[in-house]
């Protein structure tokens, strides 16, 4: 069994999105954890948009990176550049990954153009995770 650690700033959009299609797509293939450097809990539009597409996160937390530092991961996936400067040494021997997605959650407009920001960051993680399970799994 692969452990996978997604890993943004707060742990609040991008690295929730991508936990919830990677637990998806990879099938009990392999333990999906994400993790901020900060918490700053789960963002309630991630949950709406994940539901959207059919996928439940609204019981996912938002975790510390220092939770996590007992876990011997295969793969650490950055969702933002923030996370990759900012996170703290992790001993691993995981084989890094990393895309720079916008942030969903600084979306200004209308409540609808916010919405359709985070729809278009959750198709962009949607599928790069679909590609990274097909390529790495």
């Amino acid at each position: 069994m692969k452990n996978i650690l997604v890993l943004c700033t707060g742990n609040s959009c991008r690295s929730q999105i991508a936990d919830g299609y990677l637990s998806a797509f990879t099938k009990g293939k392999a333990n999906v954890y994400s993790a901020g450097v900060e918490t700053h809990g789960v963002n309630p539009r991630a949950i709406a948009i994940m539901k959207e597409d059919g996928i439940d996160i609204s019981q996912n937390t938002s975790n510390n990176i220092t939770e996590y530092f007992g876990v011997d991961f295969d793969f650490v996936i950055t969702v933002c550049d923030n996370a990759k400067e900012r996170c703290p040494y992790f001993p691993t021997k995981a084989k890094k990954f990393h895309y720079n997605f916008p942030d969903p959650a600084k979306a200004t407009g209308s409540e609808e153009e916010i919405m359709e920001q985070f729809r278009v960051v959750r198709e962009m993680v949607k599928k790069y995770c679909a590609n990274f399970v097909k390529e790495e799994l």
